[in-house]
């Protein structure tokens, strides 16, 4: 027999915010190993702050592709 879950009850749980989930986010953007939901929900941001702080670490780091 298989366990019905109840949907309503399921809570995600809230991800602190930490320079290392941070960067970590921000380099999974930079490579494209990330999407913006992913990278937010990974660091405990929302999308809109994930935008700011990826803007702000694309002025301070430079391109790669022509390496």
């Amino acid at each position: 027999m298989i366990n019905k879950v109840e949907y309503l009850h399921l809570k995600e749980i809230p991800v602190k915010t930490t320079p290392k989930n941070v960067q970590e986010a921000h380099e999974g953007l930079f490579y494209c190993k990330m999407t913006v939901p992913d990278a937010a929900k990974h660091c405990g941001m929302t999308h809109k702050e994930m935008k700011q702080t990826f803007r702000e670490y694309l002025k301070y780091h430079p391109t790669t592709y022509n390496n």
